[in-house]
């Protein structure tokens, strides 16, 4: 007989808690949150065991995130100011497991630095990939450059430019489900791990799309989006810790 899963956590725009020693410590900033909805059926064969398509009102979502990792550092020590720091952009989609914890998982994390995409792909089996990436800012406009070199595919590019706007008083509830992810789950070695986050408050801007030229989301496994994404949000930038992964549940 199957066991009924929990009702999910519910959706917060601050830190349930503040994971204990931290494992890693970094910086996002500049950030460019784009999101098309997508079929909850379309995700579900591309997360990991145990987990499910984490829905608002019926529909899940894939996202695109460009953003600045700045000054990534381990167990507490001090950020490293060059290997630490470099330009990133992902394709996340979301999910909640048995226990009813939410987080994201990633489809793949293009990054212009080779030494931590071999690390987090070794160590936390993360499909990050190496890739020639940009981030230029002129004024408000910000323009995020993205082509894969290894591993494939090959070429498999981004081009994403917006004009930050206003500062956001109140996110609606929807801008919170896509922002507000406190963990993340991963397939490792035949389980799934649960990585939990802590960070402030997102500051979320409007932001006007001014060009958007990518395959990464059709790279990931995902019907290509056919129209403009429903959200294009932009943030400055929060500090963030990675707690240790919790003690496996019975």
């Amino acid at each position: 007989m199957s066991v009924a899963r929990p009702a999910p956590e519910p959706v917060s725009p601050d830190p349930p808690a503040a994971p204990p020693r931290p494992l890693l410590t970094q910086s996002w900033l500049d950030l460019a949150f784009l999101h098309w909805a997508v079929d909850p059926a379309d995700v579900a064969p591309l997360l990991p065991p145990g987990t499910v398509p984490d829905t608002f009102d019926g529909t899940t979502y894939v996202g695109l995130v460009a953003f600045r990792m700045y000054r990534v550092g381990w167990l507490g020590l001090p950020g490293v100011p060059y290997l630490g720091t470099f330009p990133e952009t992902n394709v996340r989609l979301y999910s909640v497991d048995e226990h009813g914890r939410r987080g994201v998982v990633f489809r793949s994390l293009d990054a212009s630095r080779l030494i931590p995409v071999v690390v987090a792909r070794a160590a936390f089996r993360l499909p990050y990939v190496w890739s020639r990436m940009g981030v230029e800012r002129s004024g408000d406009t910000l323009t995020y450059t993205s082509s894969r070199r290894f591993p494939g595919p090959r070429g498999a590019r981004s081009r994403i430019v917006l004009r930050a706007g206003e500062a956001i008083e109140e996110p609606t509830p929807l801008e919170h489900f896509l922002t507000a992810r406190w963990a993340l789950h991963s397939g490792f070695f035949g389980r799934t791990l649960y990585l939990p986050n802590v960070h402030p408050r997102w500051p979320l801007h409007r932001a006007e799309l001014l060009e958007c030229d990518e395959d990464l989301v059709a790279a990931g496994g995902l019907p290509a989006p056919a129209d403009d994404p429903m959200s294009v949000l932009y943030s400055p930038g929060v500090p963030v810790r990675f707690g240790r992964p919790p003690a496996r549940r019975p």
